[in-house]
């Protein structure tokens, strides 16, 4: 078979040439020439530009007719049960057929031994379906290792998961369609090959190149194809952005490297929801479906700590309930520290200018830690209010009452916004034992009934923590607290830090010069 005709095309302009170089001679780019395979297409009548340029109604010979869209069939989509209710879940009801899934994730997350046991329940599934197994980074005993360690050699699943240890996308696609599985799984399209292509695998070309063949299998044989992604050092998957662009679903899996939870996640699907999220436990025996995720990120707690406030989120139709932590302490010299792990720093930092400048705490000047416990990852706005709780109770060194929870955005303004889903969320907080909801006063509607639960609607987010903060136990007034003190020439007040003390610490500041 001849060697198909390769060139180096541009990605910025679109110019091709016979051999690499550094610098695009047509765009004077950098480093964007990558190695893509010619592809010949049939030109049919293309030297009849000429004739019939006016609209056919019968449409271009051989080509699609236009068709109404209320004339559409609606397409029967049979979804492939992975029998991981979890994985299922985020995927938007099980695997369909024909189409390219892409898994990424830290190295050691669990990403193999998350397809593995999904392999194993899709041969498992009514049907007799079989799975071939791919792996361009192990050797097939390295593969048996892994499969004895989850309990799958033996059983179904031994005899329906088909391991290939091969990197060479046309012999996988050759085995593919001959041997017709239900799924094939590619460990990773980093490790994938082109023998056309005279790049290293991994390079540009090679993962694109690699990822259109397998799209072709894909859509050609109606074979479900899912490919390992390996990860950048900022989290994203390496190669090219056409590969994200050109499958129909990026699965993250992502955690803690030190901590057992695993989250889920879906950044883009064309066959279901990208707002639900899959929550596993990792153990010796593998990826276990954590049976109550509400509770997964909660922290067992003895007594009230200041600084900790338990929020009510929600990702997609799940409502999950996480311990928001804050730690504020006197700042050394130089910039303030800003540290956060879970939460968006730019919203970290808006909030504390509201606080500062709508609320009256003095916190500017203070050292600011934020954390969501059990390794969880949010950007939803109703975290906005139980961040600024935690904040305000680590400040005054006051806890918020065992058994609240809060919810709601806060506005530049210092007001609470309503979020979506409050009843929801509510009524999961209360099924986990939480009798107190600190939360926003809806403007057209009455707050919230939910039974065995004091609701508590505030407007402003000064509201929101002399609620929170109501009835804890704090030190005296006439107690001076270095952290209330501001540093020499600032300009924000104290907070309820009396005259006298203020006084006393103007006295013993050094005078310096």
């Amino acid at each position: 078979m001849a060697r198909a005709e390769t060139r180096f095309v541009c990605q910025a302009c679109g110019a091709s040439f016979l051999r690499w170089e550094g610098q695009c001679r047509s765009c004077a780019a950098w480093n964007t020439l990558v190695e893509t395979v010619v592809r010949s297409a049939a030109r049919g009548s293309e030297g009849k530009a000429g004739a019939g340029r006016g609209p056919r109604a019968g449409g271009a010979p051989g080509g699609n007719e236009v068709v109404r869209l209320a004339a559409i069939a609606e397409p029967a989509v049979a979804r492939i049960p992975t029998e991981i209710r979890e994985l299922d879940r985020v995927l938007g009801g099980g695997l369909v057929p024909g189409s390219l899934v892409l898994v990424g994730g830290e190295p050691g997350v669990g990403k193999s031994t998350l397809l593995l046991q999904a392999a194993a329940g899709v041969v498992r599934a009514p049907g007799g379906r079989h799975v071939l197994y791919v792996s361009g980074e192990e050797s097939a005993a390295q593969v048996r290792l892994r499969a004895q360690r989850l309990g799958l050699t033996s059983g179904p699943s031994g005899d329906g998961i088909a391991v290939l240890a091969e990197s060479e996308i046309g012999r996988i696609a050759e085995i593919a369609r001959a041997t017709q599985p239900a799924l094939v799984i590619v460990d990773s399209i980093q490790t994938a090959t082109v023998d056309d292509l005279d790049g290293p695998a991994g390079s540009v070309g090679q993962v694109r190149e690699s990822a259109l063949r397998l799209m072709d299998l894909a859509k050609g044989e109606g074979i479900t194809v899912i490919l390992v992604g390996h990860v950048t050092k900022d989290g994203t998957i390496a190669g090219p952005k056409t590969l994200e662009h050109l499958v129909d679903a990026v699965l993250d899996l992502g955690g803690e490297r030190g901590g057992t939870l695993r989250l889920l996640r879906a950044t883009k699907n064309r066959f279901g929801s990208t707002e639900e999220i899959g929550v596993f436990e990792l153990d010796e025996t593998g990826l276990v479906e954590v049976p109550d995720p509400a509770r997964a990120f909660l922290a067992e707690h003895e007594s009230e700590a200041s600084g900790s406030i338990v929020a009510a989120t929600m990702e997609g139709t799940r409502p999950i309930l996480v311990e928001v932590q804050a730690l504020v302490a006197a700042a050394g010299y130089g910039t303030p520290a800003r540290r956060v792990s879970g939460i968006d720093p730019s919203r970290l930092a808006l909030l504390l200018a509201v606080l500062s400048r709508r609320a009256g705490l003095a916190i500017g000047s203070q050292d600011v830690y934020a954390n969501l416990a059990g390794g969880l990852s949010l950007a939803e706005p109703g975290l906005d209010l139980p961040l600024a709780l935690a904040l305000a109770s680590s400040l005054r060194d006051r806890p918020i009452r065992l058994g609240t929870v809060a919810v709601g955005e806060v506005g530049l303004l210092g007001e609470l916004r309503s979020v979506n889903g409050l009843e929801r969320r509510l009524r999961e907080a209360a099924r986990l034992g939480f009798d107190r909801a600190i939360v926003p006063r809806p403007s057209r509607t009455a707050p919230p009934v939910i039974a065995g639960m004091e609701i508590v609607a505030v407007t402003t987010v000064r509201d929101a923590i002399q609620a929170a903060l109501a009835g804890s136990n704090r030190p005296p007034d006439d107690a001076p607290r270095a952290r209330d003190v501001p540093r020499g020439g600032s300009s924000e007040p104290a907070d309820h830090v009396p005259e006298a003390t203020l006084a006393e610490a103007r006295i013993r500041r050094p005078v310096l010069g």
